[in-house]
C-alpha cells in the first residue's frame, strides 16, 4: 500500500453533519472535541482514517467523526478493527469503547487484541457506569454501589482496565482525563505515534448516571494533591508543593507514596515508561487509594514489539515469493493438502 500524503486539515473538516446526540455536559463532547482537534496534526487524509465502535453512549463516536467508521455490535469493536488493520495496514485504525462495552461482553476481545499488539489505538472511556441503558452498574464500578441492577449496593470487585491490559501485555498503556485537554491530547499523540495496540483510558464524567465520580481528581482544591502527573525521565513527586513523591518501599513490593521530605532525592523513583517488564508499570497501576487519592495519569508503558499486522503481511509476503504454479494449481494443491477423505 502507498504511504498517506501528508494534507492540511482543520478541526472543522473532521466534523460531520450529524447532531450530536449525548445528554448536555456529558464528558464525551470534551472527548470528542479534543480528538477532532488533535487529528490535523497527523497530516493523514481523512480517508485512511477508520473509527470503530461497540455499544454505548462512547460508540455513537463514528457518527460524529467525517472520517470513515463503523458502529459495530456490542463488544466486538476490537475483533472488527483486527480484521480491518490486518487486511488494510495503509489505516489509521481506531477503537472507541467505554468500559461496559470493552470490559463485560468485549473482554475477551479486549485482551487478545492487546496481546497480539495489533495496530489499534484503543480509547475505552470509563465512567464507571452503564450510561447508555440508564444505570445500571459496570465492571468498573465499585464495591458497594447502588445502582438500579444493584440495589443494595454491588458485590463485584471492579477492573482496574490499565492492570488488565498490562497484564495482557500491551505494549501502550497510558490514562488521561476528559476534562484536561491539553493532557489528553498530549497522550493521543503518543497513542497515535505507537506501532502496536495503544490503550487509552479516559476517566469520563456521566452527569446523568454516576456525576462527580472523578470530581476529586478535577476541583483545584484536591487534583494536585489526588494526581501523580507521569512524565518519562522525570523523578516522581506530586502535590500542590511536591510534598509527596513515589519509591521502592524497602523490603517491600510494588510501590509506594511517601512525604518528599522523609526520603532522600536518590530514593525517589525515576519515571521509565520504556522498562521491558510489565511488572513496573503495573505497580504504577495499583497505586491510587479507594478514593482516588494517588492517581497515576500519563503513559504507563511504551515498548517496541513487532506488530501483529506486520507479522501477518511478512507471512503473506513470504507465501506470495514462494508460491510456484497459477492461482488455479495453487488452489488445487491447498484443497488436495493435509488429510483428506474419500466418502463412498
Amino acid at each position: 500500500m502507498p504511504e498517506p500524503v501528508a494534507v492540511k486539515l482543520t478541526t472543522k473538516d473532521f466534523k460531520s453533519d450529524q447532531e450530536v446526540r449525548w445528554c448536555p455536559g456529558c464528558g464525551d463532547y470534551a472527548i470528542l472535541a479534543a480528538v477532532q482537534s488533535f487529528l490535523p496534526e497527523l497530516g493523514i487524509p481523512r480517508e485512511r482514517i477508520t473509527f470503530v465502535s461497540g455499544i454505548g453512549c462512547s460508540s455513537r463516536f463514528p457518527y460524529y467523526m467525517n472520517t470513515y467508521g463503523m458502529h459495530s455490535i456490542h463488544g466486538r469493536a476490537p475483533a472488527i478493527a483486527t480484521g480491518l488493520s490486518v487486511s488494510r495496514p495503509d489505516l489509521s485504525v481506531w477503537v472507541v469503547t467505554g468500559d461496559g462495552d470493552a470490559l463485560s461482553i468485549g473482554g475477551n476481545h479486549l485482551i487478545h487484541a492487546l496481546r497480539r499488539n495489533v495496530n489499534l489505538k484503543i480509547l475505552l472511556f470509563n465512567n464507571r457506569i452503564y450510561g447508555l441503558t440508564k444505570g445500571q452498574y459496570s465492571p468498573t464500578s465499585e464495591v458497594g454501589k447502588i445502582t438500579k441492577s444493584t440495589p443494595v449496593g454491588s458485590a463485584d470487585a471492579p477492573f482496574n482496565p490499565l492492570s488488565l491490559a498490562l497484564g495482557a501485555e500491551a505494549t501502550f498503556v497510558a490514562r488521561t482525563v476528559d476534562s484536561d485537554r491539553k493532557h489528553l491530547q498530549s497522550v493521543l499523540r503518543a497513542a497515535a505515534e505507537h506501532k502496536g495496540s495503544a490503550f487509552v483510558e479516559i476517566y469520563q464524567n456521566c452527569n446523568i448516571f454516576n456525576d462527580g465520580a472523578f470530581d476529586q481528581l478535577k476541583e483545584p482544591a484536591t487534583r494536585d494533591d489526588y494526581l501523580i502527573r507521569l512524565e518519562h525521565g522525570q523523578p516522581i513527586t506530586f502535590g500542590k508543593d511536591g510534598q509527596f513523591c513515589v519509591v521502592h518501599p524497602p523490603g517491600g513490593f510494588g510501590l509506594a507514596v511517601r512525604e518528599t521530605a522523609s526520603v532522600s532525592p536518590d530514593e525517589i523513583l525515576t519515571h521509565d515508561a520504556a522498562v521491558a517488564d510489565p511488572a513496573y508499570a503495573f505497580a504504577l497501576s495499583r497505586l491510587p487509594d479507594l478514593d482516588l487519592r494517588n492517581t497515576p495519569i500519563g503513559v504507563f508503558r511504551q515498548v517496541e514489539r513487532p506488530s501483529y499486522d506486520e507479522v501477518v503481511q511478512e507471512q503473506v509476503e513470504t507465501a506470495k515469493a514462494e508460491a510456484t504454479g497459477t492461482p488455479e494449481e495453487l488452489l488445487t494443491e491447498l484443497l488436495h493438502s493435509g488429510d483428506t477423505w474419500t466418502i463412498n
